[in-house]
Formats: C-alpha cells, sequence, structure tokens
C-alpha cells in the first residue's frame, strides 16, 4: 500500500543521535595526515553533524596526533568557541569536550603567544557555559576547567584567570573563584610569593562579599591555602604573624573577615 505523498513528505525527520565519547575510549587515527588536510573545513561545515564529527576527530588528533594538529590550532580553537556558543547541546557539549582534551594535550604550550588569545576566548566560554542553568552543559564545562587546572602550570595560569574574579557576571565570578582556588590550592609558598601573597588575599577578600556562595566558599579555601603555606615555616606566633601581614595589607573590615576564617578553621 502506498503512503500518501502529502505524508511523506510531512513526515517527522529523525534528529541523528551524537555519541559523546569519553577521552579515555578515543583511539589514534588510521591515517592522520589525510584527516587533518580536511579538518578544518569539516569544522566550519555548516551540517551539524559534520561538525560534530569533526570535532571528535580534533580530539582524537590533539590527543595522539598533537604535533599534526599544533600548525592549525589557533584556528581550530577559533571554530571550538563558535560551537560552544550554538544552541544546539550537543555541538556545545562535544566542543567542550574537545577542550578539555586540548588541555591534556598542549598544557603551557596553550599559553604562549601565538596561542594565549584563542587560550583566553576558549577560558571564558567555558567560565560562560560553567554558569548557565543547561545543567549537562554546565557539568561539562566544570569537568573541562578541572581539566585545566590539572593539566597547566599554575602560577601562569593564575596570572590568566584572576581577571575573571572582577567579572560583571556573579556567576562568571563564581566558577572563576573554584578554578583559582583549585590553582593555589597546587602550588608551593615560593609560587604564592612569586604572584603576590598580598593579591592573593586581596581576590581572596573580595569573593568573601560575593553574592555566590560558590564564591564565598572559593574565597575561604583560597585564603586556607595561603595560610597553611604563609604559616608552614613558622614555629612559634604563627597566627600573630598572619595577623600582622592581613592587618598591614588589607582594610581593616576586610583583614578581620580573612582572620576570621584561619581562626575558626
Amino acid at each position: 500500500m502506498e503512503m500518501p505523498l502529502d505524508f511523506v513528505e510531512n513526515a517527522p525527520t529523525v534528529e541523528p543521535v551524537i555519541e559523546y565519547i569519553s577521552s579515555e575510549d578515543l583511539t589514534a587515527l588510521a591515517d592522520p595526515d589525510s584527516q587533518i588536510q580536511g579538518l578544518l573545513e569539516g569544522l566550519n561545515s555548516k551540517d551539524w553533524v559534520t561538525v560534530c564529527e569533526s570535532l571528535n576527530e580534533t580530539r582524537r588528533l590533539a590527543l595522539y596526533h598533537s604535533t599534526l594538529l599544533l600548525p592549525i590550532l589557533e584556528p581550530v580553537m577559533v571554530v571550538l568557541v563558535k560551537a560552544m556558543k550554538n544552541p544546539r547541546s550537543a555541538l556545545c557539549k562535544t566542543s567542550i569536550m574537545a577542550a578539555a582534551d586540548i588541555f591534556v594535550a598542549y598544557r603551557d604550550k596553550l599559553l604562549e603567544d601565538n596561542l594565549s588569545g584563542g587560550f583566553d576566548t576558549m577560558v571564558l566560554q567555558l567560565l560562560l557555559k560553567a554558569s548557565q542553568d543547561k545543567r549537562f552543559v554546565c557539568e561539562e564545562a566544570d569537568k573541562s576547567l578541572s581539566s585545566m587546572v590539572q593539566s597547566l602550570t599554575p602560577l601562569p595560569l593564575l596570572h590568566n584567570l584572576q581577571k575573571y574574579a572582577k567579572h560583571f557576571n556573579p556567576k562568571v565570578r563564581a566558577k572563576a573563584a573554584v578554578s583559582i582556588s583549585n590553582c593555589v590550592s597546587r602550588m608551593n609558598f615560593g609560587d604564592l610569593q612569586e604572584f603576590g601573597l598580598v593579591s592573593l588575599v586581596q581576590v581572596a577578600a573580595n569573593l568573601l562579599n560575593d553574592r555566590l556562595p560558590e564564591a564565598r566558599e572559593a574565597a575561604r579555601s583560597i585564603t586556607m591555602s595561603v595560610y597553611k603555606s604563609f604559616t608552614e615555616n613558622e614555629e612559634d606566633q604563627k597566627q600573630e604573624s598572619w595577623q600582622n601581614f592581613c592587618e598591614s595589607n588589607l582594610p581593616a573590615l576586610h583583614g578581620q573577615s580573612i582572620i576570621k576564617i584561619t581562626t575558626t578553621n
């Protein structure tokens, strides 16, 4: 029995199912030299399924053929950010997963002059995605930011992140505060001194008064990391030395707030 023509024409289209592949399950490409030739074209395709497939190819190139991908990494990151902004969830999530793999593969190379611009844009977009209400996108962005903190050297990364602690969006500030806190927890006293102990406690003091609990909790964590490192080699009068430091470098109310955290923990 033949279906009426108007039924066929109006039949609902079936959305392609996109598989989200974990990094552990990605494999090397059989012919990476050939695959990379059409990568940018695939990433810029008007067909979103093709873009998703190309994003997964990007992930495999980053993890297994990083030297091959490096010369075109900057334009690749530009496309990643564009995909993160796409309202289609599959594109957004796959691009966020690709960002995490790029952090793992390239580490501190991303902070070099030729890549730092693309890296900054990617970080800001991840902070924005981690701040939105769509849960599975938010969770994936959180994981990608965590991967970034674990993959890059904390001191130069902290220099990069500190500006976001003053972002106008309170949700972005909160997510940045978490990444800053995680960075600080990985640093030794020498690194903290090189960054600037005063700068760090000022960041923490400002975040203590932030609107969101996530930012305030991160501020407390930053404070405790700095305090423990600051007093680690102090045998006597630890609290007195810390109190003098805070009172000398912070406005009175801020100083009292920071000191209170270390006396109640």
